[in-house]
């Protein structure tokens, strides 16, 4: 009995970390003026396996996942029903790339704040994992330091 046990403990503590493959880390979402309607949140996303990030949910606003490119000389901005995330690399979202979009704020994002998001992940088996996140409020103003991603 106690060998079944063991066996069992065991084999649902590798399930429960095979479920937690995405990390998320040096997420920051941009303050709002007083009147301001809309602000991004951007991290850092990795996951051991192929994976897709494919929701975002957050209480203070209506959060979509977008993407910024360059077409005929002129920056568009448009929603995407995912982002893949490619096993062992990390997929910045960052200003002027992939980014969560909050609109229709319910209230100011000042500096200091957090965010609280819900990003739901699906891997390859059509399996999901939802982690959620505190994303801290930063300055309007603010620019994450330089990083050096090697391999990125």
């Amino acid at each position: 009995m106690k060998k079944q046990f063991f066996a069992c403990a065991i084999s649902m503590a590798f399930a429960a970390s095979a479920m937690a493959q995405v990390t998320v880390s040096e997420s920051w979402a941009r303050a709002t003026v007083p009147a301001a309607k809309a602000s991004g949140a951007f991290m850092l996303l990795q996951s051991a396996q192929d994976a897709r990030l494919v929701g975002v949910e957050t209480t203070v606003a209506n959060a979509e996942l977008h993407q910024m490119s360059m077409e005929n000389n002129v920056m568009k901005m448009s929603e995407i029903d995912g982002l893949d995330l490619p096993a062992g690399k990390a997929v910045e979202l960052k200003p002027g790339s992939y980014h969560v979009m909050l609109m229709q704020l319910k209230r100011q994002l000042k500096e200091g704040d957090t965010v609280p998001l819900k990003l739901t992940f699906e891997k390859k088996d059509k399996k999901r994992e939802t982690v959620e996140v505190q994303v801290p409020v930063k300055p309007i103003n603010y620019s994450p330091s330089a990083r050096a991603h090697a391999g990125h």
